[in-house]
């Protein structure tokens, strides 16, 4: 089938599912399928459970005329999402980086939300399934397209770019982070300029972070750049405070004033600032910028600070890489408070380096007095150090429950794969 003809399937069926468990009658079913799942197989369910048509690129079985055979799904689908992409003349926005892209991408959205029927991705669907997936959930009334996208090697981002065809985009940040994938800095710097390689070519527009010396020098060539940052930018700020929560002076480019965040962290810094000059391009009221910022709460173990009777929690839980754990380390030594408690986990995708990684992380933590340092799993156990050390969250968590914890601070923070959220549930 032509993507032309599926295409306007799709437009009779605007609503594309990849899990039969999640299946409203009505969805296209495309059945993806990876190392360890195929869902070739669950096709004849997803008809049985409502779908309107099933893609598949392989079938046993007699003709089904609500069954669909391609040559590939995976292809098909980032196939119908250009095919979508191209019938709208909307800014697209790329968002990618090592840190902090998932949170830019939600501040932009409450900001540019106060004035536009804005789309983006959801929770974390940013790799080369959830993108096109994003894609094909804008609606006709779009204006503004915000596309989150993550990668963990080279060419990833190139060819999100084929079917996002982004016109604005904006990197965080390049840290150390998918080390084994991108083989090394230059690797992940090379790996995510693939986005400013696309905007380049294409008469695009950057955001970039000015302090950051390493993205002026990437972005070179690109025909429209906006600049944020503390100094000598189109929009500067600094911090005002951040013994709780982070608050924002803007110095420069708007009439914003001091924004008071729900953020935790002077990290949070220049998401907070790229999220003003996105807004600030894109003509939003200062006063409507200041309140979508100063109205956005963290979700999903991303920086939420909890209490628990006289006790405060930094659940950070999401992700975790060198440069992220140093920032929040160090955050959390500044922080008001006395008896501080650290729970991290083990740091994953850093290849060759993580021993080294894991065994700076330790040093670091040495030079900050803390009531209690409990580490969990990943390389921990492979370096010296003096702390509480256990193999998984469950034990760690097991461990916290058997403690009487009163009046204290604690940092829990670790990869994904480790689930230190665990600790308080």
């Amino acid at each position: 089938m032509r993507i032309e003809d599926l295409y306007q399937l799709y437009l009779e069926h605007p609503a594309v599912q990849i899990d039969t468990r999640k299946l409203i009658a009505g969805d296209l079913f495309f059945a993806l399928k990876g190392p360890h799942f195929n869902g070739n197989g669950f096709a004849l369910q997803a008809l049985d459970n409502g779908a309107a048509y099933a893609i598949v690129d392989e079938f046993e079985g007699p003709p089904h005329d609500r069954i669909i055979k391609v040559p590939d799904v995976l292809l098909t689908l980032q196939e119908l999402a250009l095919h979508h992409r191209l019938q709208f003349n909307i800014p697209v926005i790329a968002i990618t980086g090592s840190n902090g892209k998932t949170t830019t991408k939600e501040l932009a959205h409450e900001v540019l939300s106060r004035q536009f029927k804005t789309y983006t991705t959801q929770g974390n669907l940013n790799n080369h399934i959830g993108v096109p997936l994003t894609l094909l959930k804008i609606k006709p009334d779009a204006q503004v397209a915000l596309i989150e996208m993550g990668a963990n090697h080279q060419l990833e981002i190139r060819g999100y770019c084929r079917y996002a065809l982004p016109t604005h985009g904006l990197i965080t940040n390049c840290g150390k982070a998918h080390l084994e994938g991108f083989g090394g800095v230059e690797g992940i710097r090379k790996g995510k300029g693939e986005l400013f390689d696309h905007l380049r070519e294409n008469n695009g527009t950057a955001f970039i972070m000015g302090d950051y010396t390493y993205l002026k020098e990437m972005s070179a060539g690109i025909p429209h750049i906006i600049t944020y940052g503390t100094k000598d930018a189109d929009y500067t700020g600094k911090v005002k405070d951040s013994k709780l929560f982070l608050e924002v002076d803007m110095l420069t480019g708007t009439n914003i004033g001091t924004i008071k965040t729900n953020l935790v962290g002077e990290y949070n810094l220049p998401n907070v600032l790229s999220a003003v000059a996105l807004g600030k391009y894109f003509q939003v009221p200062d006063e409507l910028i200041k309140a979508a910022i100063e109205g956005f709460s963290p979700t999903n173990s991303r920086s939420q600070l909890i209490t628990r009777g006289s006790n405060q929690f930094i659940l950070d839980a999401y992700n975790a890489n060198p440069t992220s754990m140093k920032a929040a380390i160090e955050n959390f030594s500044r922080m008001e408070g006395k008896d501080k408690i650290l729970m991290l986990g083990g740091m994953m995708e850093l290849g060759t380096e993580s021993i080294s990684e894991h065994q700076a992380l330790v040093d670091l933590i040495k030079t900050h007095p803390w009531k209690q340092v409990v580490l969990v799993g990943g390389d921990f156990s492979q370096v010296d150090h003096p702390y509480i050390y256990f193999r998984n969250s469950d034990d760690a968590s097991a461990w916290f429950r058997q403690q009487q914890f009163g009046n204290s601070h604690f940092l829990i923070k670790g990869s994904r794969s480790m689930q230190m959220e665990k600790v308080l549930e």
